[in-house]
């Protein structure tokens, strides 16, 4: 669901400086509902790289998920370079096709979580978030799941395994699907049992939820990427809509949430845009790079 910014347009907030960093959430936030990156939110972009300014992806989806964001902007200037993935367990080199870093969460931790989770939430799904050297690590599956689990995707990648495999290897995250719950409520129900192993957050409010290593989040993600990167954050701007966008979203210097966002999002944010339909990633920056 998306505002209309022609009918309502939502005023500016006061100007901050420009930035050196562009950050943003993709799904709800740079792409359309179609999973485009539009012309004009693309054409800033590219103004804005030429003014040497880093543009990085800043989203839960995994590695092999950035392709098809980052094609869209292959053949501009507006080139991806990193993306920091899995809700901040993973950096990502774009161009290179390189895991740079991921936080794990280990089977020890992972076999504690999955009890408490089936303790807490007995009918849901459980599936495990893998990270290899790159996107397409043949030697790792990125994507296990228990028979339970219902896809909340069309495009459903994983592999069914049995409840003790989820958690036999390590992972970046393990991912809760319940759709007979809103995603909030599953969150409520669970923070306590999992306090001081995991991090709680979604990305969407269709039942599903995401469990990580304590303190990992797209912030934290971000801040692993500019200093193992040498790239400049001295002035941030970031873009985000869900509950996993609020820790970047009050790490950046200027935070902007989409108009259709979260609760959450919208009170971390320093400033609301209009949606992801209405270009509202590219209004904002059009203010320094139109």
């Amino acid at each position: 669901m998306t505002d209309s910014g022609a009918a309502n347009p939502i005023p500016e907030s006061p100007r901050p400086g420009p930035p050196t960093l562009i950050a943003t959430d993709v799904d709800g936030t740079l792409i359309d509902d179609e999973n485009r990156v539009s012309k004009r939110t693309v054409a800033v972009l590219e103004n804005a790289i030429a003014e040497g300014v880093e543009f990085v992806l800043a989203t839960g989806r995994p590695p092999r998920w950035i392709g098809e964001i980052a094609e869209q902007l292959h053949d501009s200037s507006a080139r991806v370079r990193y993306a920091v993935c899995a809700n901040g367990a993973i950096v990502y080199d774009v161009e290179h096709d390189r895991v740079l870093s991921a936080a794990t969460l280990q089977p020890e931790t992972l076999e504690k979580l999955v009890e408490r989770v089936y303790r807490e939430i007995p009918d849901c799904g459980i599936a495990a978030e893998r990270a290899g050297r790159s996107a397409y690590d043949a030697a790792t599956p990125p994507f296990v799941a228990t028979s339970g689990y219902r896809h909340a995707w069309l495009n459903p990648d994983h592999v069914e395994v049995g409840d003790d495999e989820v958690f036999a290897e390590p992972a970046v995250k393990i991912l809760v699907r319940q759709p007979e719950m809103r995603s909030d409520a599953m969150a409520a129900r669970l923070r306590e049992a999992v306090a001081g192993l995991a991090e709680i957050t979604f990305s969407t409010d269709n039942g599903l939820i995401e469990l990580s290593v304590p303190d990992t989040h797209k912030a934290s993600g971000l801040r692993a990427l500019i200093r193992d990167a040498g790239l400049v954050g001295t002035s941030t701007v970031a873009f985000g809509d869900m509950p996993n966008d609020v820790e970047m979203l009050t790490w950046a210097h200027h935070g902007v949430a989409m108009s259709h966002g979260h609760p959450a999002a919208l009170a971390a944010a320093d400033e609301i845009t209009v949606g992801n339909n209405d270009h509202g990633v590219a209004r904002v920056l059009e203010r320094w790079f139109g």
